[in-house]
């Protein structure tokens, strides 16, 4: 039996000549949390809509929870939990009325729908307010009623599509103490997507997708390491003939970054007070800094990780309800 809870070999999705996924593969363990990042067009949302049973792949295969996404669709959809980042709560309804809708549209059974409703709610802090109508809910309120709704019917996998987007930072904040407990308490695997670094730092893993292609997959810290050098910043007078020094002094590419220059180096506290006294450059202003998973994407990658909507096909089955028939 497959140590994996998501196992995707080979997988290709094709529209026309273009091959929106190409020939992935990776396997997602039961109850970790697993950071799925691209860029814009890079092939995530094909492969999520794929992996949730709304796109059929040209060929290879995945299987969620052990039933295959295209001969099993209906088990699949009984298996997964959808949080995306545009809210598709009704919000004529009250908080309790739409979680009353997806526990029958999902056939969470009677005899223990209240109480399943009930647990959700507490868990996330809102069955005080669970007789309000969800129109009068903050987004925070919102983005808690979601992943109660989410958790609702007992999913083996919770897909996240850029569960704090647009909130403030202490809210943001504020929902991720509730995904890592519920994930602690009801053993869900995460499946994450995000374009802010630090709750990347959350994942157990991370698998990052460009132009349909997985390009690499690792902890965090392992991912951070194939940069391994200190970033600095700095500011001349002269930034083209200060990129010119650098690059033949130092043997290091220089890229430019606005008005500034952006070089790596090894042991950047040893390097900076020799750089400024020696170089001969006329520093204007310099900063030094760690490697993040922001440099990491920007190299394996060279684009920067932006904000990506999640496919139209996947809002407007969640929109419709339940486990998405055809």
């Amino acid at each position: 039996m497959s140590e994996y809870i998501i196992q995707v070999e080979n997988l290709v999705k094709k529209y026309g000549q273009l091959a929106a996924v190409n020939d992935i593969s990776f396997g997602v363990e039961s109850g970790e949390i697993f950071g799925f990042l691209g860029p814009n067009g890079a092939g995530k949302t094909t492969t999520i809509n794929i992996l949730c049973t709304l796109a059929r792949p040209t060929s290879g295969k995945a299987t969620l929870d052990g039933y295959d996404v295209v001969k099993q669709q209906n088990q699949v959809r009984q298996s997964i939990g959808l949080v995306f980042q545009d809210s598709s709560l009704d919000d004529r309804l009250t908080g309790l009325h739409n979680l009353r809708f997806h526990a029958m549209v999902y056939n969470v059974p009677k005899s223990v729908r209240d109480e399943r409703i009930e647990q959700v709610l507490r868990m996330v802090d809102l069955w005080d307010k669970r007789k309000n109508f969800v129109r009068t809910y903050s987004g925070g309120m919102k983005r808690r009623l979601e992943l109660a709704r989410g958790l609702l019917h007992y999913p083996k996998v919770l897909f996240l599509d850029e569960p704090t987007l647009g909130l403030d930072p202490q809210t943001r904040n504020y929902i991720w103490d509730y995904i890592l407990d519920l994930r602690k308490r009801e053993g869900t695997t995460i499946f994450l997507t995000t374009h802010y670094m630090d709750e990347a730092e959350k994942a157990n893993r991370i698998a990052i997708i460009d132009h349909g292609k997985l390009v690499a997959m690792d902890t965090p810290a392992k991912l951070k390491r194939m940069v391994a050098r200190d970033i600095i910043t700095v500011k001349t007078r002269d930034n083209e003939k200060a990129a010119e020094n650098i690059r033949e002094r130092y043997r290091t590419d220089v890229r430019k970054d606005g008005d500034t220059l952006v070089f790596d180096v090894d042991n950047g506290e040893e390097f900076l007070p020799d750089f400024i006294s020696e170089s001969g450059i006329k520093v204007t202003s310099i900063s030094l800094r760690h490697p993040t998973l922001e440099d990491v994407f920007l190299k394996i990658t060279g684009h920067e990780i932006r904000d990506e909507e999640v496919g139209d096909t996947l809002k407007e089955a969640l929109r419709r309800g339940g486990p998405m028939r055809h």
